[in-house]
């Protein structure tokens, strides 16, 4: 057992190759769109919006399809069942995702530059707790909106979750959730650094 951990403390100290450091710098730039394009997609389809209404989730913002009409027209509908406005500023989520991903941006970045198998290991954690709570996040927020209506709402409807993932009908319409562009550059980050670890252990493995 000591063996083993000598060897596999060791490979976590290696340095990372040119290979490595190059699908690093890579993931550092996949990061950049994550800032620009939505990370998520709500539609919402029913008879009298057969086109849909549509609203998009960015890393700082909430925005509605149709220059932003969209997102009026659900705030409309939500207060007829009693559902809390939709607010942008209301969404803490929408201050500090941005931060937290550029602060990933720039550990990566040195781990590119000087960094081992042990740095990168610390970034792929930090970077899975980061997506694992900002999931819980969206679904925790989705679901104070759907369960806390007001009673004296127009229309009576019982407290729901709202899809997180996937495919829902609430009352007339139909919801669908999904990742829009920004989650798989997301998806590109974490590959190229899982590809970048295993070039550099494969060779420290190969050395030992």
């Amino acid at each position: 057992m000591p063996e083993i951990l000598r060897r596999l403390t060791a490979s976590l100290d290696q340095p990372l190759i040119a290979k490595s450091r190059v699908l690093v710098l890579l993931a550092v730039l996949a990061l950049v769109p994550t800032f620009f394009i939505p990370l998520w997609n709500m539609s919402f389809v029913a008879q009298q919006y057969p086109e849909g209404l549509e609203l998009y989730v960015y890393s700082h913002n909430l925005v509605g399809g149709d220059d932003g009409n969209d997102l009026t027209e659900i705030n409309v509908l939500n207060h007829y069942i009693g559902m809390a406005e939709l607010k942008p500023a209301d969404f803490t989520e929408l201050k500090w995702i941005p931060l937290v991903v550029g602060l990933i941006g720039v550990l990566t970045l040195r781990v590119a530059a000087i960094g081992t198998l042990r740095s990168l290991v610390d970034i792929v954690v930090i970077s899975l707790y980061f997506g694992a709570f900002s999931l819980w996040s969206f679904w925790y927020k989705l679901n104070y909106y759907g369960q806390h209506l007001d009673a004296k709402a127009s229309v009576n409807v019982e407290p729901f979750m709202p899809p997180v993932f996937g495919y829902k009908q609430v009352g007339q319409f139909d919801v669908w959730s999904y990742p829009s562009l920004g989650s798989y550059f997301f998806v590109v980050f974490g590959a190229l650094l899982v590809g970048a670890f295993w070039l550099t252990w494969r060779k420290s493995r190969l050395a030992l």
